[in-house]
């Protein structure tokens, strides 16, 4: 009878720890400081930092790396508890323009860091839209 009753409450216990996934990749400001704007070239930044989530839609308009972390609890749905979107920008003759980091608080996209020479990122709207996006749709979506 106690045995019984010790598993009940072991597995009751270990069902309700919380488990985390992360999603994604965004390079440590360790690795990004190895950037230099003005200096760095697009074929630099794949070696120093890896190759990005996405890419800009117009050539070389901008690498996009993204990652979130989702906590699952229980028998609860999946809550994304961070996201995270690096956005480095390059200037026409291919060096970096700007490097930006930014954040998701309480739903609002926020500039967490920012390197820049001269302008921001040329499409924020493309930032908005990949911290929106993410999680909000299924595999069976993309399918049908």
């Amino acid at each position: 009878m106690i045995r019984s009753l010790l598993l009940s409450l072991t597995l009751f216990i270990t069902a309700c720890t919380p488990v985390y996934r992360y999603h994604g990749y965004v390079p440590p400001d360790q690795d990004l400081a190895a950037i230099v704007v003005g200096e760095t070239t697009q074929f630099d930044v794949e070696s120093l930092v890896g190759r990005p989530t996405a890419k800009g839609l117009l050539q070389g308009s901008g690498w996009y790396y993204v990652g979130s972390r989702w906590r699952n609890f229980g028998a609860l749905p999946p809550k994304e508890i961070s996201r995270e979107v690096v956005a480095v920008s390059f200037a026409p003759d291919g060096t970096v323009s700007n490097v930006e980091r930014f954040g998701l608080e309480q739903g609002r996209v926020v500039t967490l860091s920012q390197r820049v020479t001269d302008s921001n990122v040329v499409s924020a709207g493309f930032i908005r839209q990949i911290l929106g996006n993410i999680g909000n749709f299924s595999a069976g979506q993309v399918f049908d």
